[in-house]
């Protein structure tokens, strides 16, 4: 992770930061997919966590080796992107620099879906299911997201991101398709 690309949204009169950061994001996880490497990482530079502001911004940073990077610039993964977007070449990494921690969160929030899974493995009724998961078992993520759709199941659900100063790096740590994991690091600055 010595080195990155900065992909900042352009303003479009026409959609909206986080529709253009979705649609860029969705080209990304595609790529990485195609790539078929854990080795390109993301974080967000302008990430706002907690709050009524929460955002992941508008500038993606790709993090990785130079050839790593390189070997994704040299796909189409930013196929119909570039109106919508202004980015830097591969650049090596400040000398000065923390570490963030960039993962997905997951909750079971739907307390609908909760109860549907409640009666079907307990072969419980309705009435017993809203018993056992009153509402209030229902959890809300205060947490900035992207719509996704996953290449690999089809399936669209938003994706939660947390993102957080750590004291130590763990750059030998691998990233999922969608640039995240629960253990890597990479630099901030």
């Amino acid at each position: 992770m010595d080195h990155h690309i900065d992909i900042t949204l352009l303003p479009d009169v026409d959609f909206m930061p986080n529709m253009l950061l979705g649609a860029l994001y969705n080209k990304l996880h595609r790529g990485l997919v195609t790539l078929q490497t854990n080795r390109v990482a993301v974080s967000f530079p302008k990430y706002q966590g907690k709050g009524s502001k929460r955002h992941l911004g508008d500038v993606l940073r790709l993090h990785g080796s130079k050839e790593n990077l390189q070997a994704l610039m040299d796909t189409s993964w930013l196929r119909g992107m570039n109106d919508h977007i202004d980015k830097t070449e591969i650049q090596p990494v400040p000398a000065d620099h923390q570490h963030l921690k960039v993962n997905r969160v997951q909750c079971k929030s739907n307390v609908e879906r909760l109860r549907a899974r409640y009666m079907k493995r307990k072969n419980a009724s309705r009435e017993e299911a809203v018993k056992a998961l009153p509402d209030s078992v229902e959890q809300i993520l205060e947490l900035p997201f992207i719509h996704i759709k996953s290449a690999s199941t089809g399936q669209q659900f938003r994706l939660f991101v947390n993102q957080s100063t750590v004291e130590q790096a763990n750059p030998d740590a691998t990233f999922n398709c969608y640039g995240l994991s629960p253990q890597g690091t990479v630099p901030s600055f």
